[in-house]
C-alpha cells in the first residue's frame, strides 16, 4: 500500500497538474466558444474587439503607425503553416542528430496531430472568415478555430517543454516557457488586428492548441516512465 503511494505521489507532480489544468481549461474554453461560433449572428464580444483594431468609422483602416502593420504581417508568419513546418522539421532532426529518437517522434505527433485536428474542426464548424473589416491578408479556408493561433501553441509549447528538460536552472527554464507562450500569443492577436478571424476564433485555437500540447506531452511523460519501469524490471 505504501509503495504504490509513493508510485502515486511519484506521478502526481505539479507539472501535471498543471497540464491537466491546461487540458481542462482548454476544453471547457473551447466548448464555450463553439457555441459563439455557431450562433447564427456575431456575438457583440467579436464585433467590439475586432472593431477596437480598426480606426473609428473605417474598417478598412487599422489602428497604429503605417510600420506596425508591417509588423503584424511578419509576427502572423510566425504561425504560417510553412514558417512552422520549417521550424518543426529542423527541430526534427536536430533531435535525430542528438540521438533523441522519443524526442524527435513526440515533436512530430504533437504537431502533425495538430494540424489534422485544426482541420477536422474547422470542417466541423464551418465558420466564414469575418466580413465586418477589411482583410489585411488574403485567407480562403475556414475560420474556427484560428489555425495560426492553435499549431503556433502547439509547436511553439512542444519546443518550449523540450528545451526547457535540457536547460539548466528554474529561470532559463521558465524563459523559454515564457518566450513560448509570448509568441502564440502574439501571433493569435495578428490575426485579429489583420482581420482574418474573429477574436474568439483566437481564443478557441489558444484553448485547442494548449490544451494538445499538454496532452501530447503528458503521453510523452507517461510513456518515459513506462519505460522506464520495464527497464528496471
Amino acid at each position: 500500500m505504501k509503495n504504490a503511494a509513493n508510485t502515486l505521489a511519484n506521478w502526481i507532480e505539479f507539472p501535471v497538474l498543471l497540464a491537466g489544468l491546461i487540458i481542462a481549461g482548454g476544453l471547457w474554453g473551447f466548448e464555450e466558444l463553439m457555441e459563439v461560433a455557431r450562433a447564427t449572428t456575431p456575438h457583440a464580444f467579436d464585433t467590439e474587439i475586432l472593431l477596437a483594431f480598426r480606426q473609428a468609422g473605417q474598417p478598412s483602416d487599422p489602428i497604429g503607425p503605417l510600420w506596425l502593420e508591417g509588423a503584424m504581417r511578419d509576427i502572423t508568419s510566425l504561425g504560417s503553416a510553412s514558417v512552422l513546418v520549417l521550424i518543426t522539421t529542423a527541430a526534427i532532426v536536430y533531435l535525430l542528430l542528438i540521438r533523441r529518437p522519443g524526442a524527435a517522434f513526440l515533436m512530430f505527433v504533437a504537431v502533425a496531430g495538430g494540424q489534422v485536428l485544426s482541420s477536422l474542426l474547422k470542417l466541423g464548424i464551418d465558420r466564414p472568415r469575418p466580413e465586418l473589416v477589411s482583410h489585411l491578408v488574403t485567407e480562403t479556408s475556414l475560420s474556427f478555430p484560428s489555425g495560426h493561433a492553435m499549431l503556433s501553441a502547439v509547436t511553439y509549447l512542444t519546443l518550449g517543454c523540450m528545451a526547457a528538460r535540457f536547460l539548466p536552472g528554474r529561470t532559463t527554464k521558465i524563459y523559454v516557457l515564457a518566450l513560448a507562450v509570448l509568441t502564440t500569443l502574439l501571433v493569435g492577436i495578428s490575426r485579429i488586428y489583420l482581420g482574418v478571424h474573429w477574436p474568439s476564433d483566437v481564443l478557441a485555437g489558444w484553448c485547442a492548441g494548449f490544451a494538445w500540447a499538454m496532452l501530447c506531452w503528458l503521453a510523452a511523460r507517461a510513456l518515459q516512465r513506462w519505460r522506464g519501469q520495464s527497464d528496471s524490471v
